[in-house]
């Protein structure tokens, strides 16, 4: 039996919640193997991240040429490549498997508020990085941050679309989870001639962390057994959905969605 592979390039987070942790989880979860780049080690739980180190950029290299030289990677997403000279390194080798659908986090800021992107580091990725992304997944806040505005409402969204759409990725996916006064959770799409609403329903629950990171790596995966952008997305927000309905409750703060709820959840 064959399935595709999936390369994760991001960062460890030692709770599971979220980082490469969580996209290893949900890339399995929905069909493909997954095989993983390191790029820093964070000391995180459900509360804080409270430290965080980059790993050397020639071990960061190691690492994807040793998974590209073996394995026929069909897919690949990035998380948090906080550094210039991280973000210089993965975009140098991304442009050499540029056929390969890829998915692009950018990943800035923990959910308890950690920095995991270097001010200096963000003209990187948009100038290195974007341009590069078969989709683009920004939340709300990344967004805003990209386009120099507040994105808090669906129409700042769909703006926010365009202008990222500008710097060079293919399709731009605005991860609505943190716009306002929405009864429902909104994620914009926009492939540069359509935008698409996707809509789910708002789950009041403190159990989202690593949100992100499941969806883009969800895409990601979807992308890799050969399902179109629209598709793949609309299919990753039903999966991410279902994974924080069935969130768990662990630690003090947000805990982890369950990316294997469907082995869990009561069978109808």
């Amino acid at each position: 039996m064959s399935i595709p592979v999936v390369l994760t390039i991001a960062g460890s987070d030692s709770g599971g919640g979220a980082g490469i942790q969580a996209d290893i989880k949900a890339m399995q979860a929905n069909g493909v193997f997954a095989t993983s780049v390191v790029t820093a080690v964070t000391a995180q739980n459900s509360v804080a991240v409270t430290d965080s180190m980059d790993l050397p950029i020639s071990l960061i290299s190691s690492q994807i040429d040793a998974v590209l030289s073996d394995f026929p990677v069909a897919g690949i997403k990035t998380g948090m490549l906080s550094s210039s000279a991280i973000i210089e390194c993965i975009a140098a080798k991304l442009r050499d498997v540029s056929d390969i659908p890829i998915v692009i986090d950018p990943v800035m800021v923990s959910k308890s508020g950690y920095s995991l992107l270097k001010d200096n580091a963000v003209s990187a990725l948009i100038d290195l990085i974007l341009p590069l992304a078969t989709v683009c997944t920004p939340n709300a806040q990344e967004a805003g941050r990209l386009v120099g505005f507040d994105v808090i409402s669906e129409s700042q969204a769909k703006k926010a679309a365009e202008i990222i759409h500008k710097m060079g990725p293919s399709n731009v996916l605005i991860k609505g989870g943190h716009l306002e006064a929405e009864s429902d959770a909104v994620d914009i799409l926009f492939d540069g001639s359509e935008m698409y609403v996707f809509r789910s329903p708002w789950i009041n629950t403190n159990n989202t962390h690593g949100t992100g990171c499941t969806y883009a790596s969800t895409i990601a995966a979807n992308l890799a057994k050969g399902v179109p952008v629209p598709k793949a997305v609309e299919m990753a927000k039903e999966y991410v959905t279902n994974a924080i309905f069935f969130g768990f409750a662990f630690g003090k703060g947000h805990g982890p969605t369950d990316h294997f709820y469907f082995l869990r959840k009561p069978q109808k």
